[in-house]
């Protein structure tokens, strides 16, 4: 698929040593603080779960100014823009997501403080988002020759609920689908990390409705909140196996009006994950069948006459497992460049948007973006810039390597 020779090592210590791919990666120590603004400006355009377009709106505008080609907002969301080579083959993707977790009600101002920046998604995808902008930048300023073509993609929906829909559409129905021979994806901070494995999950919504009614004069109804507990209860007796990991969460549960009514409604939503296809279906079979159990436990305990208690299951969310092999070309890359800069990279499982090019069978990894983190998904959240040049040097080489550099 790409250019790179079949000694990686020696390919990446090649690149390094090019005049022009010398000059870029001292680009991202000089204009560090560049690159740092950029992100605060990006990270100040709110983008919540499914509103993501005022920041795809900005990524466009800044494609466009990088002098990108093909610059679009696609039909779910995304933004795209081609750098191309001297051929298209091989296309590789390089992304990162627009959306965060937050909603739109809370405040996505950038604070500095000292060496760390504070905001809403500052880290998760704040510097994938910038580091996107900072490679499509130097390799336009450098004129850096390449053979195959890069698109370069804001993704919607990698987070919660957004189920990938995103990279989803990218790689089912987009305009570039079959077009694409591997991806790469920035996803927050750090340099150790190389994702090549993709960890699977299954999310529900589970409803239990009744009649409802009043404490005392109506108890023996099917009470939908007890239903839940019963519910949960089953599921946290599962024998959840430590290999391969699995595990499952009730991450939110809504229900009832008062202290003395009996609801006519309650709702929880459920993360199911595990690190081995076989082990998440086992689970997912278990899951379903304790919902069901807990509905008729409750309802073998109405009073007679009384409806029965109705239990609805949505599956809301479903990410694939798979993995890219460690010997891939595009593993291989990754592992050298990070190694040849001071860095013993690992390989890591985990959810992210390179799940869907996986499961495709398409070579798909995620890299941090360089710097550090902490407090991910809280208002908390931070960010500290120091040390990112060496997440974008090791982007800049897997990308260069990837794509075919032209000497």
């Amino acid at each position: 698929m790409s250019q790179i020779g079949i000694d990686l090592r020696k390919s990446a210590a090649q690149l390094m040593s090019h005049l022009t791919v010398a000059r870029a990666l001292r680009f991202f120590e000089t204009d560090a603080e560049a690159i740092t603004e950029e992100q605060i400006r990006i990270c100040s355009v709110p983008a919540t779960p499914f509103g993501e377009q005022e920041r795809a709106e900005y990524l466009r505008q800044k494609f466009s100014d990088l002098g990108l080609t093909e610059v679009e907002i696609d039909e779910e969301g995304n933004c795209l823009g081609l750098l191309p080579g001297a051929s298209l083959k091989p296309l590789l993707v390089v992304s990162a997501h627009l959306d965060t977790v937050f909603s739109k009600d809370d405040d996505f101002t950038v604070v500095k403080r000292e060496n760390k920046l504070f905001a809403p998604g500052i880290a998760d995808d704040g510097c994938g988002l910038a580091a996107l902008i900072a490679i499509a930048r130097v390799i336009q300023n450098e004129r850096i020759p390449l053979e195959g073509s890069l698109l370069f993609v804001g993704t919607v929906g990698e987070e919660g609920e957004g189920n990938l829909r995103g990279v989803r559409h990218l790689f089912t129905k987009g305009r570039w689908a079959s077009q694409v021979d591997a991806f790469l994806s920035f996803d927050g901070p750090g340099l150790e990390r190389i994702t090549n494995r993709a960890l699977g999950s299954r999310r529900y919504r589970v409803e239990f409705t009744g009649p409802g009614g009043h404490s005392w004069g109506d108890f023996g109804v099917p009470n939908p909140v007890h239903g839940i507990g019963r519910a949960i209860s089953r599921l946290a007796g599962y024998p959840a196996p430590k290999d391969p990991r699995t595990t499952f969460n009730v991450g939110r549960v809504e229900g009832g009006t008062g202290v003395n009514s009996i609801p006519s409604r309650a709702a929880m939503e459920v993360d199911l994950r595990s690190a081995a296809e076989s082990e998440l279906q086992r689970l997912d079979a278990f899951f379903r069948r304790a919902m069901r159990d807990a509905a008729d436990e409750e309802n073998g305990s109405r009073r007679a006459g009384n409806p029965l208690l109705q239990l609805k299951l949505e599956l809301i969310g479903e990410r694939p497992t798979g993995e890219t092999p460690s010997d891939s070309p595009l593993v291989e890359l990754a592992l050298e460049a990070t190694r040849i800069l001071g860095v013993e990279p690992r390989l890591d499982q985990s959810s992210t948007d390179s799940n869907l090019p996986i499961s495709l069978g398409i070579p798909a990894i995620t890299l941090g973006a360089g710097g550090t983190s902490g407090c991910s998904h809280t208002l908390d959240e931070w960010y500290d810039p120091r040390d990112r040049d060496k997440g974008l040097k090791r982007g800049l080489l897997v990308v260069l390597g990837m794509a075919g550099f032209r000497k």
